[in-house]
């Protein structure tokens, strides 16, 4: 793991791309110079025990952090890939101080403005800021889905969190969509059912 450069910078990564249902949450990190923490890594290699004790390790020691969110309406308003860009700038506008770099998680990203940016493949597997962004948005975009259970349990996103398994795509064509879906991915619900 290792630093881009000798400025501030924000590791920016998001969690629930790949959902039919509930929001796309990111976060940013800035952490201290120097940083070194090794157990930091792409929260999706960790299991959900470690991510959640990692995460009280991020909100101890991180300098500044944020959390953006885009709800499921807006996302079928501007589309999954722009949602996610959205997600990491309403993440950004929460740090203090206001970072000179971020690294970005992924291929793409929308400039923030003012603010320089690298794209990095892999990135919270590379870079520990990115890897505490991970960590950050995932556990609150799980903790989200888990509180959406108790309102729509049909759906087990307690278990599923959202994500396109057999049993959620089972459980929409029995009992429909929701309020939380995607509507735009009603679609890709359809044409993926297995039976």
């Amino acid at each position: 793991m290792t630093h881009y450069s000798d400025v501030i910078e924000a590791g920016c990564d998001e969690a629930g791309r790949g959902c039919l249902a509930g929001p796309v949450v990111a976060a940013a990190v800035i952490l201290p110079e120097d940083y070194d923490f090794a157990e930091l890594n792409d929260s999706k290699k960790l299991s959900e025990k470690k991510r959640l004790q990692l995460r009280e390790v991020v909100l101890r020691d991180a300098l500044s952090y944020g959390i953006g969110i885009v709800t499921a309406p807006e996302i079928d308003i501007i589309n999954i890939l722009n949602a996610s860009f959205l997600a990491m700038h309403r993440a950004i506008d929460q740090l203090q101080p206001r970072p000179e770099m971020l690294l970005i998680d992924g291929n793409k990203f929308n400039p923030y403005k003012g603010i320089k940016h690298v794209c990095i493949v892999g990135g919270d597997a590379k870079y520990q800021s990115i890897a505490a962004a991970s960590i950050l948005a995932k556990t609150t975009r799980d903790a989200m889905m888990e509180e959406y259970d108790k309102q729509f349990p049909m759906y087990n996103w307690r278990k599923n969190k959202g994500y396109p398994t057999m049993e959620h795509k089972l459980a929409v064509a029995e009992f429909g969509t929701c309020e939380l879906h995607r509507k735009t991915f009603n679609m890709e619900i359809q044409l993926k059912m297995e039976f």
